[in-house]
């Protein structure tokens, strides 16, 4: 009996030890924010960019292209700080 006991304890300690680490968990958690957070991205910039002009191809421009143009559409398309930041993912994706 105390055999079974103790071998149980250990399958269960070394099932436990298998799973994901904590680490694995929250890149895993990380990992989906930001893809949600390009998602959100994408949708507003073809909302908010495509009412005034024909949206540039994403691919043509660096991130570093990107940041003076969004930084002088912003208060055009009247977008919020964190609705830039969405839209920067996407297009640093």
């Amino acid at each position: 009996m105390k055999y079974t006991i103790v071998t149980i304890a250990l399958l269960v300690v070394l099932l436990y030890s298998c799973g994901p680490s904590k680490a694995a968990k929250q890149a895993t958690a990380e990992r989906a924010a930001l893809v949600l957070k390009q998602n959100q991205g994408e949708e507003i910039y073809g909302s908010y960019c495509a009412r005034c002009h024909k949206l540039p191809d994403t691919k043509g421009y660096s991130v570093t292209d990107w940041q003076p143009i969004l930084k002088k559409m912003q208060p055009k398309a009247h977008l919020q700080d964190a609705d830039m930041d969405k839209i920067m993912a996407y297009l640093s994706k």
